[in-house]
């Protein structure tokens, strides 16, 4: 029998089990998202607060932004690489009216982003290797080089980063 996920719980999947049996024998490669994270988690903050993004998701590994618009939510966009930084990508983004009732309010989302860095930055072995928030059904979702993912509510997530 099939049980609907409850968005109000942490859910965490096991991944391919082949990638954890050899997370040990691998370390992080430094990407461009490493090598620019500052200004990565200055973007990310501002897209996700002033431009209209409600949900935004990193590919740390392989340097991509995934985002969706609060005024077109139906189609997602993927970016790459040095495009992330460049003015145009930014001014691609208009100012918007705030989001209408976010669960995660603006002034959250920034230490929500810090605490992706920490987790990409403090382990060679196992770390974050993608990272998402929604706002609007305050979800962040992040997968590790494990292979394990986890989709954590907010609040949840506040109380319980010091766990990974």
């Amino acid at each position: 029998m099939s049980r609907l996920h409850d968005p109000k719980r942490w859910l965490q999947i096991k991944g391919d089990p082949s990638v954890r049996n050899f997370v040990f024998q691998q370390t992080r490669q430094n990407s461009l998202f490493d090598q620019r994270i500052d200004e990565l988690i200055v973007l990310s903050d501002e897209l996700l607060t002033m431009r209209g993004i409600f949900h935004l998701k990193i590919h740390f590994s392989s340097n991509q932004l995934t985002c969706w618009l609060y005024n077109d939510p139906y189609r997602y966009r993927v970016h790459v690489g040095e495009e992330v930084f460049s003015e145009e990508f930014r001014d691609s983004f208009p100012l918007v009216v705030p989001i209408e009732r976010p669960v995660i309010e603006s002034e959250q989302v920034r230490p929500i982003l810090e605490e992706f860095r920490r987790l990409r930055l403090k382990d060679e072995t196992i770390y974050l290797r993608n990272a998402s928030i929604n706002r609007i059904n305050g979800l962040i979702g992040m997968t590790f080089s494990c292979d394990g993912s986890h989709y954590i509510p907010f609040e949840e997530f506040r109380e319980t980063v010091a766990y990974f």
